[in-house]
């Protein structure tokens, strides 16, 4: 693994303070030239085939990653390959470029599919367990939360396996953001945890109202 260092630093090896990557040692921080990285040739991440084979082709590689501030974690930013593996790599992807790019049409398509089918599973059930929901927001609360890659609860293990608890988080989500001022206190600057428990009740409210009458 090297890594794009954020702030300047000092090879442990040479002492090099300008030396741009790094990989770690044993004995510190490693330039590229300490270690005998240097004669590989970057290749930026994005093209999943075209990474895929040059590390194949590459008997030395490296991945390379930096830290994300807002993220709080190290994300991947491309690979290091032999200059030979990478000219051998871009040469195989040229020549099935278009049996790629068919399969990846394919695989939208079928992705396509089985996304609209959940959603319409999801606004089923959404519907079921809060009746009192408005139609147009039981559709936005399915289509929202269960959009691929989102990160959204609807998009969670559990609410695919349509969880009624799952589901409630999402309801609530939608109720938060619709049914109470929670984004004008987020907007006023108001911290996201006070925010909530200020709308906590209001938000419990439009639940109760939305949910099938007792009995």
């Amino acid at each position: 693994m090297v890594v794009s260092p954020l702030k300047e630093w000092t090879c442990s090896a040479c002492g090099d303070t300008d030396a741009g990557w790094l990989t770690m040692d044993d004995g510190g921080p490693l330039c590229l030239s300490c270690a005998d990285l240097a004669h590989l040739t970057f290749l930026g991440a994005g093209d999943a085939a075209l990474t895929r084979r040059g590390r194949k082709h590459s008997r030395l590689s490296a991945v390379v990653v930096r830290f994300s501030r807002v993220r709080r974690r190290y994300e991947r930013h491309g690979v290091l390959v032999e200059e030979p593996a990478l000219e051998q790599a871009e040469a195989e992807c040229l020549s099935d470029e278009d049996a790629r790019l068919r399969r990846r049409q394919r695989e939208r398509e079928r992705r396509a599919v089985e996304d609209a089918e959940f959603e319409r599973e999801l606004a089923n059930e959404i519907g079921r367990l809060f009746p009192g929901c408005p139609p147009e927001c039981v559709k936005e609360i399915a289509s929202h939360t269960g959009r691929r890659g989102s990160g959204r609860v609807g998009r969670t293990a559990s609410a695919r396996a349509l969880d009624p608890t799952a589901i409630t988080l999402a309801v609530a989500a939608a109720a938060r953001h619709r049914e109470s001022y929670y984004d004008d206190l987020l907007m006023a600057g108001v911290d996201r945890s006070e925010a909530r428990e200020r709308v906590r009740a209001a938000v419990g409210g439009v639940l109760e109202a939305w949910r099938p009458p007792p009995g």
